[in-house]
């Protein structure tokens, strides 16, 4: 593979040759890691930044239809959209359905769209571990805003946090104790919560239920990364496409302060540490699945398991052979 040819046609916004370095960065194999690798850096020379925001919320509660709405809501202001949706996958079989792309029929037809499902293959936070290399790429390829879509709430999902410039928190009217409904860590993430499906016989529910959040918003303790007023609930419905554009100016008034106040760059540059932290440990954990460490671990294993070593001793043998 030419891999600065293959840079290249990003930088042009080629969407075949994005697709194809996405497999590229999600594969296991050593020799694509290496390649992926030196994609990457041939790529940050670029210099280009999107706007990413991280968005969660509890399961049925519309995320790929409020995606789809304000996506093209988006493209219409002029702007190209890419949408990286994580799918669950199977603990039994390790597939994912993928099937984003299609809940996003509108979407996914647009030439200023790129929408890319991919397995979650049961990372912590429902975020694929490539993740965040996929962004990179989007970047690259010169899209404006990058939509991070998760699996779902839950408090290892905090890691979403790592990978965007601003979180989004999108939850349903009308679901049993509202407030109870959600973790708070996940709560104390967000950036901007947005209670869904604000129409019908749901609106007044909704609106009750955003006052409800509002009120809770007001007792965490306030972010030096945020201005007066954030974090704070705002109802939308993606059905009708009321309240998109409202929730779009909020966005954008709370990336022009973090900019000028030094937060952008400041967020940018502790989830650099974060990642480099993480890649470490990962391949720290990478070099036990090798065939000589299993071999060894077997060996330990069994002077365990017979007590003629401790625990903590063979923990201590294992390491140092791989240091």
């Amino acid at each position: 593979m030419d891999i600065a040819d293959l840079g290249d046609r990003i930088l042009q916004g080629e969407r075949r040759a994005l697709a194809r370095a996405i497999t590229l960065v999600e594969s296991q194999r050593e020799d694509h890691r290496a390649q992926a690798t030196e994609l990457l850096a041939h790529l940050a020379q670029s210099g280009r930044q999107s706007l990413r925001i991280g968005l969660s919320g509890t399961p049925g509660v519309g995320k790929s239809t409020f995606i789809e709405s304000f996506g093209m809501m988006l493209i219409g202001q002029g702007l190209r959209v890419a949408v990286l949706a994580v799918d669950p996958s199977s603990a039994r079989s390790g597939g994912s359905i993928l099937g984003d792309k299609t809940r996003m029929e509108r979407l996914s037809r647009e030439k200023n769209a790129f929408i890319r499902p991919s397995p979650s293959q049961s990372h912590l936070g429902g975020v694929a571990r490539r993740t965040r290399e996929a962004i990179a790429l989007c970047e690259a390829a010169g899209y404006d805003v990058v939509l991070i879509e998760t699996v779902g709430v839950g408090q290892s999902e905090t890691v979403v946090s790592e990978l965007s410039d601003l979180f989004l928190l999108l939850l349903a009217p009308a679901g049993g104790d509202e407030l109870q409904g959600v973790k708070r860590g996940i709560m104390e993430m967000a950036d901007i919560i947005l209670i869904n499906k604000a129409d019908g016989d749901l609106k007044a529910t909704a609106t009750r239920t955003c006052a409800d959040y509002a009120g809770a918003l007001r007792l965490l303790r306030k972010r030096p990364q945020d201005p007066e007023g954030f974090p704070k609930a705002m109802p939308v419905s993606a059905v009708e496409e009321h309240g998109l554009d409202k929730a779009w100016a909020e966005i954008q008034s709370l990336t022009d302060w973090r900019r000028e106040a030094g937060h952008w760059q400041s967020n940018r540059a502790a989830q650099a540490r974060y990642w480099f932290d993480q890649e470490v440990r990962h391949s720290l954990l990478a070099r036990l699945e090798t065939a000589q460490a299993k071999a060894q671990m077997a060996q330990l294993d069994a002077e365990v398991s017979q007590g003629r070593l401790s625990p903590a001793a063979a923990a201590e043998k294992m390491l140092a052979s791989l240091i």
